[in-house]
């Protein structure tokens, strides 16, 4: 595996996924038998009789791959059957609360509890705090005892699923080709020849290929270029059994097509099934394919979907060994339709799961 490294600017790299967050006051409470004892604020602002909460993971300065909140549960002073849930609060180096949580189901008779956010900002590779708290209604429990961890380093390859931000200096793939990492914003491929690649310890059968372009006009250079590739081994893709391609041509420019190829079956878009389709550098455009017994195209700009494509297959896809491609190596069809040269890619996703929202 390479990595390409680029020396820090300006502002910190974060790896912002969207998740909803609340806050609850804390104002106190009026006991009620339903409630495991509540009160007028302790000392230490809590208005719930139960015991702090322990965090588990991750603590002691550990750097997981992902982020998951891990504490032990409370305990009510009064022995109450009501369930509890759990706020958790996370903040950065500076003191500043970058991620709290809507409030958490206890979950069942086990002894912890897990907060796994949809996203969370984080700024890539730096220390972070968390604690955790016990709720029933508008009671709140002491907070736990703050927990220290370092925030991801960003990007991962993990069974068949990658994640790769590609605005931290780095990639989890491999790069081939010239390409310049631009400190919070991606990697521009630079020319025909630029790609990184991508294999998958296990095959995905179905799933989601996704990624954030920028830098990308209507017209570029080269013809049947490519905007993200897959295929099976590093067989030249043009006739590859398993290809997966998705173009931007740049002529015609504008030009929008695909080649999906399964076990059973190749489907294509033809004639005037391939779409123009005008495209501003300065704008970020979110191109998604998925593949499910349907492999569909979409490509969506400030939330509009401005292109939509989709065909039906037989039979699995089903390449091995499975590699995926930002851009596309070079095939006998010559370099001109490889890589769409200057489009700036970020955030790339490649899983079962669906892309997390605001990724």
């Amino acid at each position: 595996m390479q990595y390409k490294t680029l020396a820090l600017c300006g502002s910190a790299m974060v790896l912002a996924v969207a998740i909803a967050c609340s806050k609850t006051p804390d104002t106190p409470t009026i006991p009620s038998s339903s409630q495991p004892g509540t009160a007028d604020a302790a000392a230490d602002g809590s208005t719930l009789k139960v015991s702090a909460p322990t965090p588990q993971s991750p603590i002691n300065n550990a750097q997981p791959d992902s982020v998951s909140f891990v504490a032990a549960k409370s305990a009510s002073t009064f022995n109450s059957s009501t369930p509890l849930s759990y706020e958790f609060e996370i903040k950065n180096s500076a003191g500043a609360n970058v991620c709290g949580s809507p409030t958490v189901v206890g979950g069942g008779s086990g002894a912890t509890v897990t907060y796994t956010p949809a996203g969370c900002t984080l700024e890539f590779d730096t220390a972070h705090t968390w604690r955790v708290r016990a709720a029933v209604g508008n009671g709140r429990g002491p907070w736990s005892a703050t927990a220290n961890f370092r925030a991801p380093s960003g990007g991962y390859i993990r069974d068949n699923e990658v994640f790769d931000p590609l605005t931290n200096g780095r990639t989890v793939g491999d790069i081939v080709g010239p390409v310049t990492f631009i400190p919070g914003v991606g990697v521009r491929l630079e020319d025909f020849n630029s790609h990184i690649r991508y294999r998958l310890p296990r095959t995905m059968v179905t799933g989601e290929f996704s990624m954030i372009i920028t830098g990308m006009a209507t017209n570029t250079e080269g013809d049947k270029t490519k905007v993200f590739a897959m295929s099976e081994g590093l067989s030249d893709l043009i006739t590859n059994e398993r290809r997966f391609t998705v173009e931007k041509r740049g002529d015609p420019e504008g030009i929008v097509a695909w080649r999906f190829i399964s076990h059973e079956q190749q489907i294509d878009t033809e004639g005037a099934e391939r779409q123009f389709v005008s495209f501003d550098p300065n704008q970020a455009y979110l191109w998604t394919a998925t593949w499910n017994g349907t492999f569909r195209v979409t490509v969506q700009r400030g939330g509009a979907t401005i292109y939509n494509q989709a065909k039906s297959y037989r039979g699995a896809y089903d390449p091995d060994p499975h590699y995926a491609f930002i851009g596309a190596p070079v095939g006998r069809s010559g370099p001109s339709a490889a890589t769409v040269p200057g489009m700036i890619v970020r955030n790339v996703w490649i899983s079962q799961r669906a892309r997390p929202a605001g990724l």
